[in-house]
């Protein structure tokens, strides 16, 4: 009987498309019973080399022609699992091995491919040129694999022999072996040679130094070339053999490993025990060689790495105990045949293991359609780790796109996991369902959404799975499984969804970036609102990175027109906004400005729609910068003007002068107008816009420098007209304070002698040595010569001394020499210098320019004299008062002291004092009495002049805190202190008081306030106006308190409500009353309540009742519409469908999905409104009707033909399953189950000679 082979349907496509129409039209062939052999179906080529055939002509002229070898090569290597660096399987393709390859890839410019083989190892390909190759196995085996260490020890001179020229020998052993390997510095005396890598890597570098070093070794060197097939009887099992050798003779003896492809065993030592050796080596292997035979087994590829084991222990273990060496072909080799080689003897006993070991492991393939591979693993693997729990040896192992399971592990386990795959296969086929949709890729992200919302919720809301190809794939087929129901009301979604963007539009608007953040606003919340406005447009604003001005907007047309004028529209209002004005005020009124926690500040910007800012604290600039638009900025900037004009007698003035001369008096970069400002007390001076041509120069300050400076500048413009000449001096900028004087008294001087006016620079410009005169020309030179004669003595440096008594030392070095710095400051850069502590001198030395010296000793003695004469006064204030007469950070203390010229100094802290409570009523300082003598921790030590200790003492007595009560109702105490304390909160920070209010406990109607005398009478004051509000407020709740019921029958309540409760939220806004519906379970279903003032609760009763009398004129009327035509009627997101309620003035209420009768449809209104909406959507129907039986009609005959054959039943169920192609007589049935011989030229023709096969991936054909 002869062999028939049978080809699945999927391996013969083509040969089976060309009997599809016999297929289609249910005939059967005549020879459908005839089988055709082999030859038939597949006749022979001609012989190769025949007479006559001109093909084989100009082979002698190629054939001299030397072959060229490829400069990319392929090198596959294995990673075992117990070596593999990272091991979590879960992320195999995006986990760490794969960013290390891509690392890699990216360094070296080799490609890298990875594949999981069966037993978790690693399968890595590389492919690339050489060096590349080379270079890559060595970072991969670095990265990938587990490093172990070993030391090689050689001479120390041998050393320079293993670097090579230039390190090149180093560099190409590192390459080869993929180890690091690390040699001693010349001046360590360590000889140990350190290699860092794999097992199999460190044998081969070893092998290799060994090599090295022995070749420079003066003793003897032997090379023995042996036949690669004996080298494991000469080393032995475990290598045991060959060390017994090596202790035995004393002699070191180098066998390459099985993975290096050399048969060279070099022995050396000293020459007797290298001899020795080698005789011992060669009688070892004449005996093998003549003892020994072979046998050939072909054993499955897949099984070798069983046979090899963990490390290739069972070859070792298979050596040991029969004594036959297993020679297994390389892992890039297709050979499927092993080697056995021993004593004849032996050879059974081996051959038994070999294959016990081959079938200790079962493979089985269960077959499985490839999208339901996901559902069989189960969410987190759980039915797959159910089974690997029960039978934890069976290796399951999914091939992604391919329909096949393959399952690996003892043969009875396997049997029972491929039975219960099965079960859960079968389970899934018949309650599970798939279908694929074309989408346009472009589509997909906006499918997905933002953070996968989109598709989210289409998984939750239909119980179904989606796979949405990834960009990189350039496909735009989508995925849908799951439910059979919920996979096709997915599918409808997700084509709505498609229909919908394929009728978006897309606009660019051009807004500059800088109005970006106000448009987003503060954590998004302005842009939130216009995408609730427009809630089908999506606006996209480009990445701050980008400086880019285009906004885009995405969505319907009509939408995006309204969104793009809404945008448009609020644009100009920002550009309005963003009108600037600077406002200059005075350094000292900016805290009054700003006002206590910001009220004053924040009520300006409020009220006049604006955005202030305020220079920092430590800035010397006074500008106040305001924002918005031009008539609210305007208005902000007189508020403010006003606070300061009312805080200080100031006065604004206006001075006319010719705008042509405007330019000139300002100055560059303002330097003259602002050295008249600093010289008439800090004055602003206001000159109008260039180019305006108003002549009006306003000037605003104190009333004395405001008439000083108006003065002077009438005068500097006299002398404009006149004359303008300038000219300008270089001094150092330390020179300048000196030259200036205290008050500018020495520059004043020489002002008033010659009349010109002297400009010194301003801390922020670059020209620091730079001073401008400007005058009459008379008057400049003359100005110049003095300043000049000033320089010159400045300059004319000399050292002085003076003898200041050691006691005052201390304060002109203390606080870091801040005195010291303010005389150098103030005189031209002098400098002073004390003796050092502890030599007990008086003297002291001055350096500097001669004027500079004299002016800063006559200023050290008036510091000693107020030195001397200062006296230590003693103020009594309790302890625990410090802290309130400090203040915040001791500010309060720091304006004592700078206002008074005073050291003040507060007494250590005495914990017990602390703890003591002594009540202080109103200001008294000392509970015990007048006569009392004050404790040590109670007094505060003020230091300076008399008077001035005075002044200082009134102002810190004056810090006491005081107490007061005041009475407040105690059940308003709840709505004094605020949700979580914030009013009490609030209020002692704006009146810097402390509030107590009695504990709840107590019911008391005391408040305690305690604070400085002036903000406790404020915060008083406060507290008995919030108490008339309150009590206000509670007259007026009583007023709204006023509740009435009304019974409606429940049917109308949605009606009353309105759709998201527009209706409701109407009425309560019209009539300002609260109404409340039924609770689900509340007992009276037809009760609402409404409560308000009295008159506006009867008006929103009136309203409802007049509602309810509407609705129950209204009638409810079903029409059976074809449920195919429910979502052209309600059109996307609704609009069509409301567009008709609103037309018609009824309510139309569609089935739910899955409902009973998917066909009723519910319009509810006045009679004659619903006879005439149900007349609409009849008419409606009809002509959605001719639609869908002309989709549902091309759609049949667009469905490709196996999917009509199988629908049609009948005949394709009668013939049973397609056999696929039968061919009889094929090779790899031969009789007797023997492996077809694919070196046969007859039974595997080649096409032609010398043609080399196409070179394929190591993985296989690509699959698509």
């Amino acid at each position: 009987m002869s062999s028939v082979a049978v080809l699945t349907q999927e391996s013969f496509a083509e040969h089976r498309s060309g009997l599809k129409d016999m297929e289609i039209t249910g005939g059967v062939p005549e020879d459908e019973a005839y089988i055709p052999t082999y030859l038939e179906a597949f006749p022979p080529l001609p012989d190769k080399g025949a007479p006559g055939d001109r093909s084989g002509e100009p082979a002698g002229a190629w054939s001299k022609i030397r072959p060229i070898k490829a400069s990319v090569i392929t090198q596959v290597f294995h990673v075992p699992l117990e070596e593999r660096r990272y091991k979590d399987n879960s992320q195999f393709g995006e986990g760490e091995e794969a960013k290390v390859c891509l690392d890699i890839m990216q360094k070296t410019g080799a490609h890298i491919e990875l594949s999981l083989a069966k037993d978790q190892g690693l399968s890595i390909m590389v492919t690339g040129k050489l060096d590349s190759v080379m270079k890559a196995r060595k970072e991969i085996v670095a990265r990938l694999q587990t490093q172990a260490s070993a030391t090689v020890i050689i001479p120390k001179e041998h050393h320079r022999f293993v670097i090579g020229k230039n390190g090149e020998k180093l560099q190409e052993l590192e390459l080869k072996t993929a180890t690091k390997i690390a040699i001693p510095r010349p001046d360590d005396p360590s000889a140990n040679i350190r290699i860092t890598g794999t097992k199999e890597g460190i044998e081969k570098a070893r092998h290799e130094i060994l090599l090295i070093s022995a070749e420079q070794d003066k003793r003897a060197v032997e090379r023995l070339s042996l036949e690669k097939a004996f080298h494991p009887f000469i080393a032995g099992a475990y290598n045991r053999l060959v060390q017994e050798l090596s202790q035995e003779t004393g002699a070191r003896i180098s066998i390459p490993p099985p993975s290096l492809s050399k048969d060279e065993i070099v022995i050396t030592g000293e020459k007797e025990a290298v001899a020795m050796a080698i005789a011992r080596i060669r009688a070892i292997y004449e005996e093998k060689k003549r003892k020994t035979t072979t046998i050939s087994v072909e054993v499955k590829k897949s099984q070798h790495k069983y046979i090899v084991g963990p490390k290739g222990n069972t070859l070792q273990e298979i050596m040991e105990s029969t004594g036959v060496s297993v020679e297994m072909p390389p892992l890039d080799s297709s050979s499927e045949t092993i080697i056995l080689r021993g004593e004849p003897d032996k050879l059974g006993p081996a051959l038994t293991q070999v294959y016990a070991k081959a079938k200790s492991v079962m493979v089985v393939e269960v077959t499985a359609p490839a999208w339901l591979h996901r559902f069989i693993i189960g969410k987190k693997g759980q039915n797959i780790s159910r089974i690997t729990q029960q039978l934890p040896k069976v290796h399951i192992e999914f091939t992604d796109g391919e329909e096949r399971i393959s399952l690996e592990g003892p043969t009875e386990e396997v049997e029972q996991a491929q039975a219960q795959i099965q079960e859960i296969i079968k389970d899934l086929v018949a309650r599970m369902d798939y279908t694929e949709i074309n989408i346009d890729q472009r589509f997909h992200r906006h499918l997905i959404g933002k953070n996968g919302a989109n598709i989210n919720r289409i998984k939750e809301q239909y119980k179904v799975s989606v796979r949405i190809p990834q960009d990189s794939d350039r496909c735009g087929l989508v995925r849908i499984e799951g439910d059979p129901q919920g996979v096709q009301l997915a599918r409808r979604e997700l084509v709505d969804m498609t229909q919908r963007m394929e009728n978006e539009r897309t606009k660019d608007l051009i807004i500059e970036q800088k109005f970006h953040r106000t448009i987003i606003g503060q954590k998004g919340e302005k842009i939130k609102e216009v995408r609730d406005k427009f809630p089908e447009v999506i606006i996209n604003f480009p990445d701050q990175s980008q400086k880019s001005d285009i906004v885009q907007l995405r969505g319907p047309k009509n939408e995006v027109e309204k969104c793009a004028k809404f945008l448009q529209k609020l644009l100009v209002e920002l550009v309005e906004s963003s009108y600037s004005i600077s406002v200059p005020i005075f350094k000292q009124f900016h805290k009054n400005i700003i006002g206590k926690g910001g009220a004053n500040i924040k009520k300006i910007r409020e009220e006049t729609n604006t955005k202030i800012d305020l220079p920092t604290e430590n800035s010397d600039s006074e500008m106040i910068v305001i924002t918005g638009k031009k008539c609210n900025c305007e208005a902000a900037r007189d508020r403010i003007l006003t606070i300061q004009r009312d805080l200080a007698n100031l006065k604004e003035t206006e001075v006319t002068i010719p705008a042509k001369l405007h330019n000139s008096l300002i100055g560059s970069k303002g330097c003259l107008v602002r050295s008249v400002m600093e010289e008439c007390g800090g004055v602003h001076i206001h000159f109008p816009a260039e180019g305006s041509g108003v002549d009006k120069v306003t000037i605003r300050g104190p009333a004395g420098e405001v008439e000083r400076a108006r003065r002077q500048l009438l005068q500097l413009a006299e002398e404009k007209q006149v004359n303008n000449f300038s000219i300008e001096l270089h001094a150092k900028p330390e020179y300048h304070k000196f030259l200036i004087g205290r008050g500018g008294a020495n520059i004043r001087r020489v002002r008033d002698r010659t009349g010109a006016r002297i400009i010194f620079p301003s801390p922020d410009e670059p020209e620091q040595e730079r001073i401008t005169i400007v005058g009459r020309e008379e008057a400049v030179r003359l100005a110049q010569k003095e300043l000049e004669t000033l320089i010159k003595n400045l300059e004319d440096v000399i050292e002085d001394s003076m003898i200041v008594d050691p006691r005052h030392h201390r304060h002109f070095v203390c606080r870091r020499g801040q005195v010291l710095r303010e005389l150098a400051e103030e005189y031209g850069g002098v400098a002073v210098s004390f003796p050092r502590t502890g030599t007990h001198s008086d003297c002291i030395t001055l350096k500097g320019a001669r004027e500079c010296v004299d002016a800063a000793k006559r200023r050290i003695q008036e510091i000693i004299q107020d030195l001397e004469s200062q006296v230590t006064v003693e103020v009594v204030v309790p302890q625990r008062f410090h802290r309130a007469v400090m203040g915040p950070k001791g500010y309060r203390i720091q304006q004592i002291t700078r206002e008074h010229e005073v050291q003040i100094k507060f007494p250590e802290r005495e914990e017990s004092a602390a703890q003591e409570v002594c009540p202080v009523e109103n200001g008294s300082t000392s509970p015990e009495g007048a006569d009392a003598v004050p404790r040590k921790c109670d007094i505060i030590t003020v230091t300076g002049r008399v008077e001035k200790c005075e002044l200082a003492r009134t102002a810190l007595l004056a810090l006491v805190p005081v107490t007061v009560d005041v009475e407040v109702p105690y059940d308003l105490h709840r709505y004094i202190i605020g949700q979580k304390g914030s009013g009490i909160r609030k209020m002692m920070e704006d009146y810097e008081v402390n509030i107590w209010i009695p504990q709840p406990d107590q019911q008391s109607d005391v408040i305690k306030v305690t604070g400085q005398e002036a903000s406790v009478e404020r915060a008083r004051q406060a507290l008995l106006d919030r108490v008339k509000e309150l009590q206000a407020e509670q007259e007026d709740r009583a007023l709204r308190s006023y509740k009435l019921t009304l019974s409606v029958d429940p049917k109308y309540h949605p009606k009353i409500i309105g759709r998201k409760g527009a209706v409701i939220s109407q009425i309560r806004k019209d009539h300002d009353v609260n109404v409340q519906f039924p609770d689900k379970g509340d007992e009276q279903q037809d009760v609402i309540v409404i409560w308000g003032y009295e008159r506006n609760v009867e008006e929103a009763k009136a309203a409802i009742e007049q509602m309810v009398a509407a609705l129950q004129e209204m009638v409810s009327d079903d029409v059976r519409l074809d449920h195919r035509v429910h979502a052209r009627i309600i059109g996307a997101r609704g609009k069509a469908i409301r567009k008709l309620m609103e037309e018609f003035k009824v309510d139309i209420r569609f089935p739910q999905p899955g409902s009973e009768d998917p066909d009723k449809v519910t319009v509810t209104g006045l009679p004659e409104n619903v006879d005439k909406a149900i007349d609409h959507l009849l008419n409606l129907e009809e002509e959605y009707m001719l639609t869908v039986t002309e989709t549902e009609t091309l759609a049949a005959y667009m469905k490709p033909p196996s999917r009509v054959v199988g629908m049609g039943g009948g005949d394709e169920e009668s013939r049973g399953p397609a056999k696929g192609f039968v061919v009889r007589d094929a090779p790899w049935n031969a009789a007797g189950g023997k492996a077809p011989d694919m070196s046969s030229a007859e039974d595997f023709p080649t096409f032609g000679s010398g043609v080399a096969p196409k070179q394929t991936s190591a993985w296989g054909p690509k699959k698509f």
